[in-house]
């Protein structure tokens, strides 16, 4: 049997003897004394297994994981169904697109946290729930039974409202085809180094703001070639404007990259103070992002690529390729044309969750009580962005999926024991650290403002003691512990 625990049935053995045994066959000695210490002698109890199914790899579910992992309950069989193998982390995943972090150092391998946790994983998507037969509806494989669910999927930008944006504009989530979409980005500006790269980023809220200081810090830095960010940044916004005069270089930068911010709103960032909003507004304008404010996109459509003909009496063999080709209308007339449309405006929820049954809001969120329990359905729960706390609404941020790891892994263990589940208040306000792409961050909470460097170090350090937690437990658990 492979590393992997994959399509695991039971027979007459309880599970937990048979997560024992498996554990021991692929080298997982650690995990496997865990298990043998907590199931030995239950193989001839009538204990009948539970199935606890977890849909999607969120920041919950991880946590939840990895505490199953220390923490396994008897006679519980664990199924994770996800559609990627390694779910990203968001505190680092603006860093990553600015180059700072690879793609290892922000993505949490699921594959090694399912088996620290003895779970079984469905690489697949859940399209829909069929609660009259408890069993989750997969893409490809199977149903899936289950006895108790939690959700973690997250949520996607809003697109369907704005004809052409689900067609022809690369959504900041699901986050695969983000980074697959970034990196074609790169790709294309390194094979073409003196032409014009236009980039629209639609949303100015946090994650837009930061979206585009941290593309274009990627861009620039892959503009100084061999030289690290601080030598590019000097190259474009101060050595060489002394050199060569503000004008030519303004020049020089417009002929190569344009990143636009387009935002309905009269001030970026709702939801956090004005001090904040003016002065990532005043970094935006000082970098050269343009900005579009009070503009609202009203259509994404593609244009027609301009075509040379060979025999043309004007040959251009060397001219750049492709032309834009996508244009942008905004309600006010407005009309643009870009190589690449990034969108990143409100979050919306899967359809299939109310297609299903379950109870949402008005943003197709699951509702759920203090506890993550569904209103609807009690033997659902729900975490992260997809779910929304009835007295206690919050905005989508990843702190809050963190925070509510813990208190779900507690209240699922504790809806499968048949106690009291246990009441989660999330806090009321959170800090956010908000990195500006050149290794320096704000840090926002409430009517509070704060800007530096040593911020962005110490964002750093969080986010790495975060991903430690999750970095081949296996493995670390193989080395501090033999089967006997």
């Amino acid at each position: 049997m492979s590393g992997q625990l994959t399509a695991i049935r039971f027979g007459k053995v309880h599970p937990i003897v048979y997560y024992a045994v498996q554990a021991a066959q692929t080298g997982q000695f650690g995990a496997a004394k865990r298990l043998y210490n907590i199931g030995a002698g239950k193989s001839r109890s009538n204990i009948m297994p539970q199935d606890l199914v977890l849909i999607g790899g969120g920041h919950s579910h991880a946590i939840v994981l990895k505490m199953f992992g220390k923490k396994p309950l008897p006679g519980v069989r664990l199924t994770l169904i996800t559609d990627v193998s390694h779910a990203p982390y968001s505190g680092m995943l603006p860093g990553h697109v600015a180059g700072f972090y690879s793609y290892d150092e922000c993505h949490i391998d699921l594959r090694s946290l399912v088996e620290f946790a003895c779970c079984e994983i469905i690489i697949d998507r859940a399209i829909a729930i069929d609660f009259n037969r408890s069993q989750v509806i997969c893409q490809n494989r199977p149903p899936v039974k289950f006895d108790l669910l939690s959700i973690d999927i997250g949520s996607t930008p809003a697109t369907l409202s704005v004809p052409g944006a689900a067609n022809y504009a690369v959504p900041a989530k699901p986050v695969p085809e983000f980074l697959a979409n970034w990196n074609d980005s790169i790709a294309w500006w390194r094979n073409h180094p003196d032409t014009l790269l236009r980039i629209a980023i639609v949303g100015g809220g946090a994650g837009g703001v930061e979206l585009a200081l941290n593309m274009q810090s990627r861009l620039l830095k892959e503009a100084g070639e061999d030289t690290d960010y601080e030598t590019a940044r000097m190259n474009y916004w101060g050595i060489l404007n002394e050199l060569l005069g503000r004008g030519k270089q303004e020049e020089k930068l417009e002929n190569l990259l344009e990143i636009h911010l387009f935002h309905s709103g009269a001030e970026l960032m709702h939801g956090h103070n004005r001090q904040v909003r003016l002065r990532l507004q005043e970094i935006l304008v000082r970098r050269g992002i343009q900005l579009h404010l009070m503009e609202k996109v009203s259509l994404v459509e593609k244009t027609a690529k301009l075509e040379i003909a060979s025999d043309s009496q004007y040959p251009m063999p060397d001219a750049p390729c492709p032309i834009p080709h996508y244009r942008i209308y905004c309600e006010s007339g407005l009309e643009l044309e870009f190589d690449r449309i990034f969108w990143v405006t409100q979050a919306a929820a899967a359809s299939w969750l109310e297609a299903s049954g379950l109870a949402v809001d008005a943003n197709g969120f699951i509702q759920v009580n203090d506890c993550l329990q569904s209103i609807s359905h009690p033997n659902v729960f729900a975490a992260g962005d997809i779910a929304a706390m009835l007295n206690y609404p919050r905005p989508k941020a990843g702190v809050f999926a963190v925070r509510q790891g813990k208190p779900l892994f507690e209240n699922l263990q504790q809806f499968l024991l048949q106690k009291p589940l246990k009441p989660f208040v999330p806090q009321q306000q959170y800090l956010s650290l908000i990195g500006k792409g050149d290794q320096s961050a704000i840090a926002s909470r409430g009517s509070w403002m704060w800007e530096s460097p040593l911020l962005w170090y110490w964002k750093d350090w969080i986010d790495r003691q975060f991903m430690k937690k999750f970095i081949d437990r296996t493995q670390k658990e193989n080395k501090e512990t033999q089967f006997l």
